[in-house]
């Protein structure tokens, strides 16, 4: 049940724990996206993350889903992305 809550943290969150993977957001970098489609503007509900760099190495793709799990922090780091 804890793993759950901090799975579920924020993107604001230092650190979050994704799976059995501690990873620190800060150090998250270059997100690619793909499924964007702007007739769904706002909410973007298809696009997701197909890659990006973990302390300047590229993530796996087992990361990568984990990541896109977190819907806030998706959200949130598109509208970054497209804005």
């Amino acid at each position: 049940m804890e793993k759950d809550n901090l799975k579920n943290k924020t993107a604001n969150s230092t650190n979050t724990v994704l799976g059995a993977v501690n990873l620190d957001y800060k150090l998250i970098s270059n997100i690619q996206f793909d499924g964007i489609d702007h007739k769904d503007a706002p909410d973007y509900c298809d696009a997701y993350i197909v890659s990006a760099e973990y302390d300047g190495e590229e993530m796996t793709e087992e990361q990568i889903e984990l990541l896109n799990d977190d819907s806030n922090y998706v959200y949130e780091k598109l509208m970054d992305y497209l804005y």
